[in-house]
């Protein structure tokens, strides 16, 4: 491919797409992966988890910060050097003999994607400033990120299936190259004026808080005297958000600057990203469990049923971008937070109720997905517009660290309520076991190894009905933030 011989603005398009595409792509088709691992590296249970977390939290320590430092020294520079560096670290992850590597391998993905994710947005604000064209930039960027969440896990399976799991960190390699080449000729570079010095101060206090809380929410640890590291990382991780709030309040350019959530566009739209990660992305990964595990379909199948769950979202952003363009933010973004709250109470209805079967499940999730389609380029467009182009970067980082924070805060929260939910059901059903006893079955049903929970005492009929419970807890719990966090539309 000849990257000169694309317009310009076409190459920086395609350059965009190709990042979210890997950004995705990473997020997603990993946990499809992690047997595999288990077994080739070998990998314990602990160190499984962290090939997964170094990424989020690597990430979400680093969004801001490096949104601070695309607006000094220029969004193509920076975006540039993160595409190099995550090919890099691709590479590394394919590569890596033993679970340490892949570790560190992943939190520089991590990191460097953060510098992609930052950099996405401010690129296509600046690129793409008006009308028409700037809906098409918008949508196509949406498309492309919900096709790398919504298949990565159904192409991480198959990769792994035809070919090797390394290829699903290698390919990235590959498309970083031509991410690159049309990026050196199609993107502008573009930086904000006024910002002379870097906010080593806020980013420091950020990264850190960011980090602290994250680690905490990931890894599980406790708020008790039993657990002194989990006390002393959320006494140190509040410290840090304090210290961050006090710095950006007395600094003339702040990388985060709180006078923007004066804006009711800017403040509208940051809580329509919340709202979609407090719902709609976190399910994603645990809706594959429970078509698999209770509604009993194998592998492929049940990744070729979850397309209902994500294909709109692919196919639904350039209409709303439109709708967007003709109704304004204050009309889109509530419908498309409804359609998901709404999404999930049908899901809901239809696992807690009697014949509960993936056609029965279908309305749901394409309501939920429609929804997210509604609301997933929106909320980015409006919020990037509503403050000046120079500090695109800045709203681009407010914007993706809501996004990966709460989306991160939210995997472990509603697995905890997975839990909570299996716990109860099955103490109400009568196992007889005690509370450690409880607890240990509880997270065999909620990993779907419901062959296991029969050998710790448990039925199968009683193990699929005890998961079932705990999934309608969480479908109740997507629905109550999809619609509790509907920003006004008045």
């Amino acid at each position: 491919m000849n990257a000169t011989a694309i317009p310009q603005n076409e190459a920086a398009l395609a350059a965009i797409c190709l990042s979210a595409l890997m950004l995705g792509l990473e997020i997603s088709s990993i946990p499809s992966i992690l047997p595999t691992l288990e077994q080739v590296l070998p990998a314990d249970f602990r160190q499984l988890q962290w090939i997964m977390n170094a990424y989020t939290i690597a990430m979400t320590s680093c969004l801001m910060a490096m949104g601070a430092l695309a607006d000094r020294f220029g969004r193509k520079r920076i975006f540039m050097t993160g595409i190099a560096v995550f090919g890099l670290a691709s590479l590394t992850c394919g590569w890596a003999a033993s679970a340490p590597i892949l570790i560190v391998a992943r939190a520089l993905q991590g990191a460097s994607g953060a510098a992609m994710l930052a950099c996405q947005i401010a690129v296509l604000s600046h690129q793409f400033r008006h009308g028409p064209e700037r809906g098409r930039a918008f949508g196509w960027w949406g498309v492309v990120f919900g096709l790398g969440l919504g298949f990565g896990p159904l192409i991480g399976g198959l990769i792994v299936a035809w070919v090797s799991w390394d290829w699903v960190f290698l390919v990235h390699g590959l498309l970083a190259l031509v991410t690159l080449a049309l990026a050196r000729v199609g993107i502008v570079e573009s930086s904000d004026p006024h910002s002379v010095r870097i906010d080593l101060a806020g980013m420091a206090t950020l990264s850190l808080a960011v980090f602290c809380l994250v680690f905490l929410i990931t890894q599980g640890r406790g708020l008790t005297g039993a657990d002194p590291l989990g006390l002393t990382l959320a006494g140190f991780g509040v410290l840090r958000l304090l210290a961050f709030v006090m710095v950006e309040t007395r600094i003339a350019r702040p990388m985060f600057d709180f006078g923007a959530f004066r804006l009711r566009a800017f403040s509208g739209a940051l809580l329509g990203s919340v709202g979609m990660n407090f719902s709609f992305w976190p399910f994603v990964i645990y809706l594959p469990i429970y078509v698999h595990a209770v509604l009993g379909l194998d592998s492929v199948t049940a990744g070729l049923a979850l397309l209902a769950y994500t294909l709109p979202t692919l196919v639904v952003p350039p209409f709303a971008e439109r709708m967007l363009m003709r109704h304004g933010p204050a009309f889109v973004i509530p419908l498309g937070l409804f359609a998901i709250g709404l999404g999930f109470v049908a899901m809901w209805l239809s696992a807690t109720g009697d014949g509960a079967a993936w056609w029965t499940m279908l309305p749901g999730c394409l309501l939920a997905g429609l929804g997210l389609g509604l609301t997933n380029t929106p909320v980015t467009n409006t919020a990037t517009a509503a403050l000046p182009a120079e500090r695109a970067g800045m709203a681009s980082g407010m914007d993706m660290s809501a996004r990966i924070i709460s989306l991160a805060l939210n995997i472990a929260l509603m697995g905890f309520i997975l839990l909570e939910g299996i716990r109860f059901s099955l103490g109400r059903f009568g196992f007889p076991g005690d509370g450690a006893a409880l607890g240990r079955l509880a997270e065999l049903i909620a990993a779907g190894n419901l062959s296991a929970a029969e050998d710790g005492g448990a039925d199968l009929a009683t193990a699929r009905a005890a998961l079932t419970q705990g999934f309608g807890w969480v479908m109740l719990y997507g629905a109550f933030w999809a619609w509790g966090l509907r920003p006004s539309a008045s």
